[in-house]
């Protein structure tokens, strides 16, 4: 038989075809997925990207503070976010305020009533709120509030790419959005820290007189013989530090946002949980620096 004349399905030799076997070839197969990462290459990753977060909130806030003598300043965009950030913030400062001071008298009482010595209630309370629980509880919980506004509101920009078009105009996004809401936070902050030491002395007062038989008039004397000028200084000079803390990690997790709504949300997520530990961690340096200046 020539070949002309031989069947389909067979080779030249009269082999027949080997049966498909319905496997893709190899030339279509999926690259087998990549190795998880040990332990150490897993730290490894994530130092790595925490000293790429430092090195990017350093060069914002380079940029913000060169900003800050350029003209425009943007005084009304600076007094919008005064508002935003201090005024709408004060209804969860009093409700926090009060019932801390409430909380904190009953948990001292419930002490010194072991030995005694519940007249001291006014004086322990009056020095933890100036120079601890006002100024850092003030802002870890109205910090949370305000940084994840900031991330929310600049990541949606930056999705939006309203950014990109403020760099097209040839306007810096770090002097537009950056700087007004720094200076806010920085000058809302202590404001906010001396409104929630008067109400939570308020809550104090009123526990003490209503619970525990000690007036008004013995609470604010034993208050001021136990005061010192130093103890309300230290506590209200760390809440500017906390005001840049909040704004310049609020705008860094704005500005690095993409993929659209879902990373406008994970952005805020990260927002509250790198600005409430950056609080905390600040208020121990910040409290040991002025402890030893105090006793130089």
């Amino acid at each position: 038989m020539s070949n002309v004349d031989r069947p389909s399905g067979t080779s030249s030799l009269g082999d027949e075809a080997p049966p498909s076997s319905g496997r893709p070839s190899g030339r279509f197969s999926l690259p087998a997925p990549p190795p998880e990462p040990g332990l150490i290459e897993f730290h490894k990753a994530r130092v790595e990207r925490f000293i790429g977060h430092l090195g990017e909130l350093a060069q914002l806030t380079a940029r913000t503070a060169r900003s800050l003598v350029k003209r425009p300043f943007e005084l009304e965009t600076t007094m919008a976010q005064l508002e935003s950030l201090g005024v709408k913030s004060m209804g969860i400062v009093a409700v926090t305020s009060i019932f801390i001071g409430m909380v904190m008298t009953i948990q001292f009482a419930f002490g010194f009533k072991r030995f005694g010595a519940v007249e001291y209630i006014p004086r322990v309370v009056i020095i933890s709120f100036c120079r601890e629980l006002a100024p850092t509880l003030t802002a870890v919980i109205v910090g949370g509030r305000i940084a994840s506004g900031m991330a929310a509101e600049v990541g949606a920009m930056n999705v939006t790419e309203q950014v990109d078009a403020i760099r097209a105009l040839g306007a810096d996004p770090a002097k537009k959005l950056v700087l007004p809401r720094m200076l806010a936070a920085i000058i809302v902050m202590p404001v906010l820290s001396i409104y929630a030491l008067a109400l939570g002395i308020g809550g104090a007062v009123i526990i003490c007189s209503a619970q525990f038989d000690i007036s008004p008039t013995f609470f604010i004397n034993s208050s001021l013989e136990s005061i010192r000028i130093m103890d309300f200084v230290a506590g209200v000079a760390k809440t500017p530090f906390f005001g840049y803390i909040i704004a310049i990690v609020g705008c860094h997790f704005g500005l690095r946002t993409t993929g659209g709504t879902e990373g406008v949300g994970l952005s805020t997520t990260r927002t509250v949980v790198a600005v409430s530990i950056a609080i905390l961690i600040a208020d121990f340096v910040l409290t040991k620096v002025l402890i030893m200046f105090q006793t130089v």
